[in-house]
């Protein structure tokens, strides 16, 4: 069975993945362990994996393509190569239907004035986010993932932005304890001091 994969990309985004000299392409290809082959015209990309059952690797392959697709750096999408990195996109077109602007609300409100509202949920989230075309990629841990798709769901379903933040600091906060908890019941079993939960 082939495990060939297609994915259709912008034309402003091919010279991305393709890099300087082929560069960038080379290095997905070579880390990924797949071959890559861009249609200048239509935008198709095909992915070949060079071993036809290391699916892993050109699910890898096919994340670093598009997140680089929706508008983040190489450098930031082959970051997706990293054992704890994930990948996930949102489609803004779910949430404005066909109307323009309705879609330029949203994305405004996400990207917020001088892009502070992207920023600052990025800071409280540990992530990255591109807003480009109709979708919002977001690159980071699986477990932060969700809490910034939660909350970018938030601000398009018209949320205040000052809420979300709260939100998001309260669900930072009670991670940091839920942390603190885990180290110390381990450093209570490594000295043989047992902390119970009250």
């Amino acid at each position: 069975m082939s495990n060939i994969r297609s994915l259709k990309i912008p034309h402003d985004r091919i010279g991305a993945i393709i890099g300087k000299k082929g560069k960038t392409k080379e290095k997905i290809e070579e880390k990924c362990n797949i071959k890559i082959e861009i249609d200048g015209e239509s935008g198709e990309v095909t992915v070949t994996p060079n071993d036809r059952l290391d699916i892993i690797s050109i699910s890898k392959g096919i994340d670093v393509i598009d997140a680089i697709s929706k508008g983040f750096a190489p450098e930031k999408a082959l970051m997706l190569l990293g054992e704890d990195s994930a990948y996930h996109s949102i489609d803004l077109k779910d949430y404005s239907g066909k109307s323009v602007n309705s879609l330029d609300r949203i994305k405004s409100r996400l990207i917020g004035e001088k892009g502070k509202a992207r920023r600052t949920i990025e800071e409280l989230t540990d992530t990255y986010i591109s807003i480009y075309g109709h979708s919002v990629g977001i690159i980071g841990k699986l477990e932060q993932i969700d809490k910034t798709e939660d909350a970018i769901k938030k601000i398009i379903t018209g949320s205040s932005h000052k809420y979300v933040y709260n939100f998001l600091q309260e669900m930072r906060r009670k991670n940091k304890i839920e942390k603190l908890q885990l180290w110390e019941k381990q450093e209570g079993i490594k000295t043989g001091v047992i902390i119970l939960d009250e």
